[in-house]
C-alpha cells in the first residue's frame, strides 16, 4: 500500500465524511480519494456498512402511540393555523375596508377642498363684477349730472343714414360713454360693431346694440383726442375692424 494512502487512512477524514462533519476542501479531499484508489474506496465501503449496522443496532425503538399522537398535534397544529389564518384574512379585509374608507374620506376632503375653492372663486368674481357695474353706475352717473359733460351727438354715414347715437365725455373725470338710440336693420349675417382708436391703438369694443332707454350707456375708453367707429361685421363681430364698412365716427 502506497504511503499515500496509508496515511490518508489513518485520518478520520473518512468517518467524519460519512457523518457529514467535514469542510468543503476536506469532502473534496476524500472524494478525490475513493475515486483515484480502490483501497480507499473499498475502505469507505466498508465503514458505511458498518455505520448502518451500528446504527440498526442501536436504535430506539418507537414508544407506542406516538404516531397517533404526532397526528394529533398535527391536526391541532393546523387548526391553530387555519384559525390564525381566518383572523389574519378577516383582519386583511378590515384593514382593506379601513383604508377603502380612509381614501372615501379623504377623496371627499379633496373634493369639499376643491368645491370650496371654486365656490370662493366664483363668490370674489361676483364680488368684483359687482364692484365693476357698481362703479360704472356711480360714473354713468357723474357723466349725466356733471355740468363738465360735452354731449355730442352722432349720426350715421350713407349706409346708415337712420343711426342715432350720442355721446357722453367729461375731461374733468377722464370718463366718456356714449348711448345708441337707433340702430338700422342689417341682415341676419351682419352686425354692428364698436371700437375705439385711443393714444394710436384701435380697441375692440364689441358688438353693440340699440339701447332701450336714453340711460342705457355703453363705456368708451377715455383719451386725448380719442376717435370711436361704429363699423358693420359678419354675425359675432370682428378682430379687426373693416374699415370700408364704417357707418359712424365720434372724435371725442
Amino acid at each position: 500500500m502506497k504511503e499515500k494512502i496509508r496515511i490518508f487512512l489513518e485520518t478520520d477524514l473518512l468517518e467524519k465524511y460519512l457523518l457529514g462533519t467535514t469542510t468543503q476542501e476536506e469532502a473534496f479531499q476524500v472524494e478525490r480519494y475513493i475515486a483515484m484508489y480502490p483501497e480507499v474506496r473499498n475502505t469507505y465501503i466498508e465503514l458505511q456498512e458498518n455505520l448502518e449496522i451500528f446504527a440498526k443496532l442501536h436504535a430506539i425503538k418507537t414508544p407506542e402511540g406516538l404516531k397517533e399522537r404526532i397526528q394529533t398535534r398535527i391536526k391541532k397544529e393546523n387548526s391553530g393555523r387555519s384559525k390564525f389564518f381566518r383572523y389574519a384574512i378577516a383582519a386583511s379585509f378590515a384593514a382593506l375596508i379601513f383604508a377603502g374608507a380612509s381614501y372615501f374620506f379623504w377623496n371627499q376632503n379633496q373634493n369639499l377642498q376643491e368645491e370650496n375653492v371654486i365656490v370662493n372663486n366664483k363668490i370674489q368674481n361676483l364680488e368684483e363684477n359687482m364692484r365693476l357695474q357698481l362703479e360704472d353706475v356711480r360714473n354713468q352717473f357723474i357723466v349725466l349730472n356733471n355740468p363738465k359733460t360735452k354731449r355730442l351727438t352722432v349720426k350715421g354715414n350713407n349706409k346708415a343714414k337712420e343711426l342715432k347715437a350720442v355721446a357722453y365725455v367729461n375731461p374733468v373725470k377722464k370718463l366718456s360713454y356714449i348711448n345708441v338710440s337707433k340702430l338700422p336693420n342689417l341682415p341676419e349675417n351682419q352686425c354692428y360693431q364698436m371700437w375705439a382708436e385711443v393714444n394710436g391703438q384701435m380697441l375692440n369694443l364689441g358688438v353693440i346694440e340699440e339701447a332701450s332707454n336714453s340711460e342705457k350707456l355703453m363705456a368708451l375708453p377715455y383719451g386725448e383726442n380719442a376717435v370711436g367707429y361704429i363699423t358693420i361685421e359678419p354675425t359675432g363681430g370682428n378682430s379687426k375692424p373693416t374699415v370700408e364698412n364704417i357707418v359712424a365716427n365720434i372724435s371725442y
